[in-house]
Protein backbone atom coordinates (compact mmCIF):
# COMPACT_ATOMS: atom_id res chain seq x y z
CA UNK A 1 0.00 0.00 0.00
CA UNK A 2 2.98 2.08 -0.62
CA UNK A 3 0.46 4.43 -3.07
CA UNK A 4 -1.51 5.54 -0.20
CA UNK A 5 1.46 6.44 1.70
CA UNK A 6 3.24 8.57 -0.90
CA UNK A 7 -0.06 9.97 -1.17
CA UNK A 8 -0.03 10.99 2.39
CA UNK A 9 1.77 14.25 1.89
CA UNK A 10 -0.30 15.26 -0.61
CA UNK A 11 -3.48 14.51 0.89
CA UNK A 12 -2.33 17.59 3.64
CA UNK A 13 -1.63 19.48 1.11
CA UNK A 14 -4.84 19.39 -0.15
CA UNK A 15 -6.42 20.02 3.34
CA UNK A 16 -4.31 23.04 3.86
CA UNK A 17 -5.89 24.39 0.43
CA UNK A 18 -9.32 23.34 1.14
CA UNK A 19 -9.25 25.08 4.55
CA UNK A 20 -8.05 28.09 2.14
CA UNK A 21 -10.67 28.02 0.12
CA UNK A 22 -13.29 27.39 2.93
CA UNK A 23 -11.71 31.27 4.82
CA UNK A 24 -12.01 32.90 2.13
CA UNK A 25 -15.43 31.73 1.06
CA UNK A 26 -16.39 32.06 4.57
CA UNK A 27 -17.21 28.62 5.26
CA UNK A 28 -17.35 26.80 8.63
CA UNK A 29 -17.10 23.35 7.42
CA UNK A 30 -13.31 22.53 9.93
CA UNK A 31 -13.59 22.23 13.56
CA UNK A 32 -10.44 22.07 15.11
CA UNK A 33 -11.17 18.93 17.52
CA UNK A 34 -13.01 16.83 14.99
CA UNK A 35 -10.31 16.97 12.12
CA UNK A 36 -8.07 16.21 14.89
CA UNK A 37 -10.16 13.27 15.87
CA UNK A 38 -10.82 12.19 11.60
CA UNK A 39 -6.75 12.56 11.42
CA UNK A 40 -6.52 10.28 14.19
CA UNK A 41 -8.75 7.65 12.90
CA UNK A 42 -6.47 7.47 9.78
CA UNK A 43 -3.47 7.14 11.86
CA UNK A 44 -5.08 4.05 13.53
CA UNK A 45 -6.06 2.61 10.56
CA UNK A 46 -2.37 3.21 9.10
CA UNK A 47 -0.47 2.13 12.10
CA UNK A 48 -2.67 -1.37 12.26
CA UNK A 49 -2.85 -1.94 8.67
CA UNK A 50 0.87 -2.33 9.19
CA UNK A 51 -0.26 -6.07 10.36
CA UNK A 52 -3.89 -6.34 8.69
CA UNK A 53 -2.23 -5.82 5.21
CA UNK A 54 -0.06 -8.21 5.52
CA UNK A 55 -2.76 -11.08 5.92
CA UNK A 56 -4.81 -10.09 3.55
CA UNK A 57 -1.95 -9.88 0.79
CA UNK A 58 -0.92 -13.46 2.26
CA UNK A 59 -4.57 -14.85 1.36
CA UNK A 60 -4.69 -13.06 -1.50
CA UNK A 61 -1.55 -14.61 -2.63
CA UNK A 62 -2.17 -18.22 -1.59
CA UNK A 63 -5.42 -18.61 -3.53
CA UNK A 64 -4.10 -16.72 -6.56
CA UNK A 65 -1.30 -19.88 -6.34
CA UNK A 66 -3.43 -22.64 -5.36
CA UNK A 67 -7.49 -21.79 -6.47
CA UNK A 68 -7.41 -19.80 -9.41
CA UNK A 69 -9.29 -20.41 -12.20
CA UNK A 70 -5.85 -20.04 -14.33
CA UNK A 71 -4.40 -23.45 -12.50
CA UNK A 72 -7.49 -25.07 -13.44
CA UNK A 73 -7.03 -23.72 -17.29
CA UNK A 74 -10.29 -21.90 -17.11
CA UNK A 75 -8.74 -18.45 -17.77
CA UNK A 76 -5.82 -17.17 -19.32
CA UNK A 77 -2.96 -14.99 -16.82
CA UNK A 78 -2.97 -11.76 -16.23
CA UNK A 79 -0.79 -9.23 -17.97
CA UNK A 80 0.26 -7.50 -14.97
CA UNK A 81 2.98 -5.77 -16.60
CA UNK A 82 3.22 -1.81 -16.80
CA UNK A 83 1.53 -0.23 -19.79
CA UNK A 84 4.83 1.68 -20.33
CA UNK A 85 8.38 1.58 -19.34
CA UNK A 86 10.87 -1.26 -19.82
CA UNK A 87 8.82 -4.10 -19.39
CA UNK A 88 5.93 -2.57 -21.85
CA UNK A 89 5.33 -3.71 -25.35
CA UNK A 90 4.64 -0.39 -26.93
CA UNK A 91 2.04 0.38 -29.17
CA UNK A 92 0.20 3.26 -30.89
CA UNK A 93 1.64 6.40 -28.90
CA UNK A 94 4.49 4.06 -27.51
CA UNK A 95 1.40 2.44 -25.02
CA UNK A 96 1.25 -1.31 -24.48
CA UNK A 97 -2.99 -0.97 -24.89
CA UNK A 98 -2.92 -5.37 -24.08
CA UNK A 99 -1.40 -4.17 -20.61
CA UNK A 100 -3.24 -0.87 -20.13
CA UNK A 101 -6.41 -3.01 -21.35
CA UNK A 102 -5.88 -5.77 -18.58
CA UNK A 103 -4.95 -2.88 -15.99
CA UNK A 104 -8.28 -1.23 -16.61
CA UNK A 105 -10.18 -4.21 -16.48
CA UNK A 106 -8.69 -4.86 -12.95
CA UNK A 107 -9.15 -1.60 -12.01
CA UNK A 108 -13.14 -1.93 -13.00
CA UNK A 109 -13.31 -5.53 -10.74
CA UNK A 110 -11.73 -4.21 -7.83
CA UNK A 111 -14.73 -1.04 -7.97
CA UNK A 112 -16.98 -3.84 -8.21
CA UNK A 113 -15.91 -5.54 -5.27
CA UNK A 114 -15.73 -2.42 -3.41
CA UNK A 115 -19.44 -2.14 -3.81
CA UNK A 116 -20.25 -5.40 -2.75
CA UNK A 117 -18.17 -4.90 0.12
CA UNK A 118 -19.27 -1.30 0.97
CA UNK A 119 -22.88 -2.06 0.50
CA UNK A 120 -22.62 -5.00 2.98
CA UNK A 121 -20.77 -3.33 5.49
CA UNK A 122 -24.34 -1.02 5.72
CA UNK A 123 -26.11 -3.97 5.99
CA UNK A 124 -24.44 -6.44 8.29
CA UNK A 125 -24.01 -5.23 11.73
CA UNK A 126 -20.52 -6.64 12.09
CA UNK A 127 -19.21 -5.16 8.99
CA UNK A 128 -20.93 -1.56 9.63
CA UNK A 129 -19.18 -1.87 13.46
CA UNK A 130 -15.89 -1.81 11.60
CA UNK A 131 -17.18 0.31 8.98
CA UNK A 132 -19.01 2.92 11.83
CA UNK A 133 -16.07 5.21 12.23
CA UNK A 134 -15.60 6.83 8.38
CA UNK A 135 -19.50 7.79 9.11
CA UNK A 136 -19.24 9.09 12.85
CA UNK A 137 -18.10 12.70 12.06
CA UNK A 138 -21.05 15.16 11.72
CA UNK A 139 -18.59 17.43 9.33
CA UNK A 140 -17.84 16.61 5.64
CA UNK A 141 -14.49 17.81 4.28
CA UNK A 142 -11.32 16.35 3.15
CA UNK A 143 -10.52 15.50 6.81
CA UNK A 144 -13.35 12.80 7.04
CA UNK A 145 -11.65 11.05 3.83
CA UNK A 146 -9.09 9.77 6.40
CA UNK A 147 -11.23 9.01 9.04
CA UNK A 148 -10.53 5.81 8.10
CA UNK A 149 -11.17 2.21 10.75
CA UNK A 150 -8.59 0.62 12.10
CA UNK A 151 -10.38 -2.82 12.18
CA UNK A 152 -12.74 -2.89 8.85
CA UNK A 153 -9.65 -4.68 6.80
CA UNK A 154 -10.04 -7.89 9.61
CA UNK A 155 -13.63 -8.00 7.74
CA UNK A 156 -13.38 -6.67 4.41
CA UNK A 157 -11.01 -8.89 2.74
CA UNK A 158 -13.70 -11.60 2.29
CA UNK A 159 -15.00 -9.65 -0.84
CA UNK A 160 -11.85 -9.40 -2.46
CA UNK A 161 -11.19 -13.12 -2.69
CA UNK A 162 -12.98 -13.52 -5.99
CA UNK A 163 -10.38 -11.47 -7.62
CA UNK A 164 -7.81 -13.92 -6.29
CA UNK A 165 -10.38 -17.01 -7.86
CA UNK A 166 -10.07 -15.38 -10.98
CA UNK A 167 -6.16 -14.63 -10.65
CA UNK A 168 -5.31 -11.38 -9.80
CA UNK A 169 -1.80 -10.90 -9.25
CA UNK A 170 -1.49 -9.52 -5.45
CA UNK A 171 0.46 -6.47 -6.92
CA UNK A 172 -1.87 -5.63 -9.28
CA UNK A 173 -5.11 -5.73 -6.49
CA UNK A 174 -3.07 -3.77 -4.36
CA UNK A 175 -2.33 -0.94 -6.57
CA UNK A 176 -5.73 -1.15 -8.60
CA UNK A 177 -7.46 -1.02 -4.62
CA UNK A 178 -5.11 1.35 -3.41
CA UNK A 179 -5.46 4.29 -6.66
CA UNK A 180 -9.77 3.18 -6.04
CA UNK A 181 -8.94 4.49 -2.48
CA UNK A 182 -7.05 8.22 -3.07
CA UNK A 183 -9.92 8.98 -5.91
CA UNK A 184 -12.33 8.66 -3.05
CA UNK A 185 -9.99 11.05 -0.93
CA UNK A 186 -11.18 14.45 -3.62
CA UNK A 187 -14.66 13.35 -2.80
CA UNK A 188 -15.38 14.35 0.50
CA UNK A 189 -16.26 17.99 0.29
CA UNK A 190 -18.72 20.97 0.47
CA UNK A 191 -16.67 23.07 -1.72
CA UNK A 192 -17.37 21.11 -5.21
CA UNK A 193 -20.99 21.34 -6.37
CA UNK A 194 -21.97 19.24 -9.04
CA UNK A 195 -20.19 18.82 -11.80
CA UNK A 196 -21.34 18.21 -15.77
CA UNK A 197 -24.04 15.71 -16.12
CA UNK A 198 -22.24 13.95 -18.05
CA UNK A 199 -19.40 13.43 -15.22
CA UNK A 200 -22.28 12.91 -12.54
CA UNK A 201 -23.92 10.19 -14.26
CA UNK A 202 -21.18 8.12 -14.29
CA UNK A 203 -18.30 9.08 -11.82
CA UNK A 204 -18.82 9.12 -8.18
CA UNK A 205 -18.47 12.79 -7.20
CA UNK A 206 -18.77 15.28 -3.99
CA UNK A 207 -22.58 15.54 -4.74
CA UNK A 208 -23.49 11.64 -4.78
CA UNK A 209 -20.82 10.89 -1.98
CA UNK A 210 -22.71 13.84 0.28
CA UNK A 211 -25.78 11.82 -0.44
CA UNK A 212 -23.70 8.51 1.12
CA UNK A 213 -22.70 10.65 4.70
CA UNK A 214 -26.03 11.68 4.81
CA UNK A 215 -28.27 10.48 7.75
CA UNK A 216 -31.60 12.32 6.00
CA UNK A 217 -34.27 9.58 6.16
CA UNK A 218 -34.06 9.11 1.86
CA UNK A 219 -30.67 9.02 1.99
CA UNK A 220 -29.69 6.35 4.57
CA UNK A 221 -27.76 3.30 2.58
CA UNK A 222 -27.50 5.06 -0.50
CA UNK A 223 -24.66 5.63 -3.13
CA UNK A 224 -22.10 3.07 -2.32
CA UNK A 225 -19.81 3.70 -5.14
CA UNK A 226 -16.35 4.22 -5.08
CA UNK A 227 -15.01 5.13 -8.46
CA UNK A 228 -17.95 4.82 -10.92
CA UNK A 229 -21.43 5.25 -9.72
CA UNK A 230 -22.67 3.64 -12.26
CA UNK A 231 -23.24 0.54 -9.79
CA UNK A 232 -25.47 1.86 -7.67
CA UNK A 233 -27.61 3.10 -11.14
CA UNK A 234 -27.49 -0.63 -11.82
CA UNK A 235 -28.73 -2.00 -8.78
CA UNK A 236 -30.81 0.44 -7.88
CA UNK A 237 -29.14 2.13 -4.91
CA UNK A 238 -28.71 5.57 -6.18
CA UNK A 239 -30.01 8.50 -4.86
CA UNK A 240 -29.81 12.33 -6.17
CA UNK A 241 -28.71 14.56 -3.83
CA UNK A 242 -31.16 17.32 -3.63
CA UNK A 243 -32.03 18.64 -0.06
CA UNK A 244 -28.68 19.61 2.61
CA UNK A 245 -27.52 16.40 3.66
CA UNK A 246 -27.24 16.04 7.91
CA UNK A 247 -23.70 14.53 8.54
CA UNK A 248 -22.66 11.50 11.27
CA UNK A 249 -24.64 8.35 12.43
CA UNK A 250 -27.93 8.43 13.53
CA UNK A 251 -27.02 7.86 17.26
CA UNK A 252 -24.01 10.72 17.19
CA UNK A 253 -20.77 9.16 19.32
CA UNK A 254 -20.00 12.39 20.72
CA UNK A 255 -16.54 11.32 21.28
CA UNK A 256 -12.90 12.54 20.19
CA UNK A 257 -11.52 9.25 21.48
CA UNK A 258 -9.95 7.63 18.02
CA UNK A 259 -9.92 4.34 19.96
CA UNK A 260 -13.57 4.15 21.24
CA UNK A 261 -14.53 5.49 17.51
CA UNK A 262 -13.42 2.29 16.14
CA UNK A 263 -14.94 -0.41 18.44
CA UNK A 264 -17.96 1.58 20.13
CA UNK A 265 -20.13 -0.58 17.26
CA UNK A 266 -18.30 -3.91 18.65
CA UNK A 267 -18.89 -2.91 22.07
CA UNK A 268 -23.04 -2.35 21.59
CA UNK A 269 -23.10 -5.68 19.45
CA UNK A 270 -21.45 -7.76 22.51
CA UNK A 271 -23.95 -6.36 25.14
CA UNK A 272 -27.08 -6.72 22.98
CA UNK A 273 -25.69 -10.51 22.13
CA UNK A 274 -25.09 -11.41 26.06
CA UNK A 275 -27.98 -9.85 27.31
CA UNK A 276 -30.97 -10.92 24.54
CA UNK A 277 -32.17 -14.53 25.63
CA UNK A 278 -32.97 -16.54 22.29
CA UNK A 279 -29.87 -17.73 20.20
CA UNK A 280 -31.35 -16.89 16.90
CA UNK A 281 -31.48 -13.07 18.07
CA UNK A 282 -28.11 -13.24 19.12
CA UNK A 283 -27.10 -14.82 15.27
CA UNK A 284 -29.12 -11.48 14.30
CA UNK A 285 -27.63 -9.24 16.35
CA UNK A 286 -24.69 -9.77 14.78
CA UNK A 287 -24.70 -10.87 11.32
CA UNK A 288 -28.51 -8.66 10.92
CA UNK A 289 -28.98 -4.97 9.65
CA UNK A 290 -27.32 -2.36 12.34
CA UNK A 291 -31.21 -0.79 12.73
CA UNK A 292 -32.60 -4.30 14.17
CA UNK A 293 -32.73 -5.05 17.81
CA UNK A 294 -34.47 -7.99 19.60
CA UNK A 295 -37.92 -7.72 20.99
CA UNK A 296 -36.46 -8.59 24.79
CA UNK A 297 -34.03 -5.57 24.52
CA UNK A 298 -35.10 -1.99 25.03
CA UNK A 299 -35.36 0.25 21.99
CA UNK A 300 -32.03 2.26 21.55
CA UNK A 301 -30.53 5.06 23.27
CA UNK A 302 -29.64 8.20 22.69
CA UNK A 303 -31.53 11.05 20.06
CA UNK A 304 -33.60 9.57 17.52
CA UNK A 305 -32.39 9.65 13.44
CA UNK A 306 -34.75 12.36 12.76
CA UNK A 307 -35.83 15.66 13.27
CA UNK A 308 -32.43 16.81 12.15
CA UNK A 309 -29.71 17.73 14.85
CA UNK A 310 -29.58 21.26 15.42
CA UNK A 311 -26.00 21.59 15.54
CA UNK A 312 -22.91 19.28 15.12
CA UNK A 313 -21.74 18.38 19.37
CA UNK A 314 -19.02 20.61 19.86
CA UNK A 315 -18.24 21.00 23.31
CA UNK A 316 -16.57 24.05 24.66
CA UNK A 317 -12.67 23.65 25.74
CA UNK A 318 -9.96 26.44 27.21
CA UNK A 319 -7.24 27.15 24.44
CA UNK A 320 -4.83 26.61 26.54
CA UNK A 321 -5.90 22.89 26.24
CA UNK A 322 -7.14 22.77 23.00
CA UNK A 323 -3.02 23.91 22.14
CA UNK A 324 -1.83 21.25 24.19
CA UNK A 325 -3.47 18.69 22.08
CA UNK A 326 -2.47 20.11 18.64
CA UNK A 327 0.83 19.75 19.62
CA UNK A 328 0.56 16.37 20.94
CA UNK A 329 -1.59 15.63 18.38
CA UNK A 330 1.38 16.70 15.87
CA UNK A 331 4.61 15.03 17.82
CA UNK A 332 2.83 11.75 17.63
CA UNK A 333 1.73 12.16 13.77
CA UNK A 334 5.44 12.88 13.33
CA UNK A 335 5.80 9.57 15.20
CA UNK A 336 3.47 7.32 13.36
CA UNK A 337 4.83 8.69 10.05
CA UNK A 338 8.30 8.06 11.14
CA UNK A 339 7.13 3.98 11.78
CA UNK A 340 5.32 3.47 8.60
CA UNK A 341 8.70 4.74 7.06
CA UNK A 342 10.67 2.65 9.08
CA UNK A 343 8.14 -0.31 9.17
CA UNK A 344 10.30 -2.91 7.40
CA UNK A 345 12.96 -3.20 9.21
CA UNK A 346 11.33 -3.45 12.85
CA UNK A 347 10.57 -6.58 14.56
CA UNK A 348 7.13 -7.35 14.85
CA UNK A 349 6.95 -6.37 19.16
CA UNK A 350 9.03 -2.92 18.21
CA UNK A 351 6.23 -2.50 15.64
CA UNK A 352 3.57 -3.11 18.48
CA UNK A 353 5.22 -1.31 20.94
CA UNK A 354 4.97 2.21 18.94
CA UNK A 355 1.50 1.46 17.64
CA UNK A 356 0.34 1.26 21.31
CA UNK A 357 2.16 4.31 22.45
CA UNK A 358 0.83 6.38 19.82
CA UNK A 359 -2.98 4.63 20.40
CA UNK A 360 -2.85 5.74 23.96
CA UNK A 361 -1.26 9.01 23.07
CA UNK A 362 -4.28 9.93 20.62
CA UNK A 363 -6.54 8.26 22.93
CA UNK A 364 -5.18 11.21 25.56
CA UNK A 365 -5.57 14.00 22.94
CA UNK A 366 -8.88 13.11 22.00
CA UNK A 367 -9.85 12.72 25.80
CA UNK A 368 -8.84 16.28 26.53
CA UNK A 369 -10.65 17.69 24.03
CA UNK A 370 -13.64 16.16 25.20
CA UNK A 371 -12.87 18.44 28.45
CA UNK A 372 -12.61 14.65 30.49
CA UNK A 373 -10.37 15.96 33.89
CA UNK A 374 -9.41 12.41 34.02
CA UNK A 375 -7.78 12.33 30.84
CA UNK A 376 -5.40 14.49 32.80
CA UNK A 377 -3.75 11.92 35.10
CA UNK A 378 -3.72 9.48 32.12
CA UNK A 379 -2.10 11.69 29.99
CA UNK A 380 0.56 12.32 32.94
CA UNK A 381 1.37 8.86 33.09
CA UNK A 382 1.78 8.19 29.48
CA UNK A 383 4.36 11.30 29.52
CA UNK A 384 6.09 9.62 32.79
CA UNK A 385 6.46 6.10 30.76
CA UNK A 386 7.88 7.58 27.43
CA UNK A 387 9.99 9.41 29.41
CA UNK A 388 11.51 6.43 31.42
CA UNK A 389 11.57 4.60 27.72
CA UNK A 390 13.60 7.34 26.64
CA UNK A 391 16.11 7.41 29.67
CA UNK A 392 16.48 3.97 29.08
CA UNK A 393 17.44 3.54 25.56
CA UNK A 394 19.61 6.25 26.16
CA UNK A 395 21.39 4.35 29.51
CA UNK A 396 21.84 1.52 27.18
CA UNK A 397 23.08 3.71 24.20
CA UNK A 398 20.01 2.83 21.80
CA UNK A 399 19.24 5.84 18.91
CA UNK A 400 20.75 8.23 21.79
CA UNK A 401 19.23 11.20 18.89
CA UNK A 402 15.92 9.70 19.05
CA UNK A 403 15.52 8.30 22.86
CA UNK A 404 17.13 12.20 23.76
CA UNK A 405 14.51 13.69 21.75
CA UNK A 406 11.72 11.88 23.49
CA UNK A 407 12.96 12.16 27.22
CA UNK A 408 12.92 16.14 26.54
CA UNK A 409 9.92 16.37 24.54
CA UNK A 410 8.08 14.53 27.59
CA UNK A 411 9.54 15.81 30.25
CA UNK A 412 8.48 19.51 28.74
CA UNK A 413 5.41 18.49 27.85
CA UNK A 414 4.70 17.21 31.64
CA UNK A 415 5.76 20.57 32.94
CA UNK A 416 3.09 22.03 30.52
CA UNK A 417 0.51 19.78 31.43
CA UNK A 418 0.62 20.52 35.35
CA UNK A 419 0.25 24.09 34.19
CA UNK A 420 -3.24 23.06 32.91
CA UNK A 421 -4.22 21.16 36.01
CA UNK A 422 -6.82 23.46 36.91
CA UNK A 423 -7.99 24.92 33.02
CA UNK A 424 -10.50 21.85 32.67
CA UNK A 425 -13.93 22.08 34.55
CA UNK A 426 -14.57 19.94 37.68
CA UNK A 427 -17.71 18.77 35.48
CA UNK A 428 -17.60 18.15 31.80
CA UNK A 429 -20.62 17.77 28.59
CA UNK A 430 -22.01 14.19 28.93
CA UNK A 431 -20.61 11.74 25.87
CA UNK A 432 -22.78 9.19 24.32
CA UNK A 433 -22.31 5.47 26.33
Amino acid sequence: MAIIQASIPLFFVLIALALWVAHRRGDRVHRLNDSIADLSCGILSQLLGLFIKLGTVAVHAWVVAHLSLQRAGLLPEWIDRLPWGATAVPGVLGIDWVALGSWALAFVLVDVAYYAMHRYSHTVHLLWAGHVVHHSSEEYNLTVALRQSALHGLLSWVFYVPLALVGMPWPMFAACYALNLVYQFWIHTREVGKLPRWLEWWLNTPSHHRVHHGVNPEYLDRNYAGVFILWDRLFGTFVEERAPPVYGITTPLRSWNPVWANVHVFAAIARDARRTRRWRDKLRVVFGHPSWRPADLAPPSGPPAWPARDAPWDPPLPRAVAAYGVVQFTLLLVVAYRTLEVAATLAWHEEAALVFLVALGLACVGALHEGRRAALVLEGARLVAVAVAAAALLVAGIAPMLAGAALAASLLSLAWLLRLRTALPVTRPPVAA
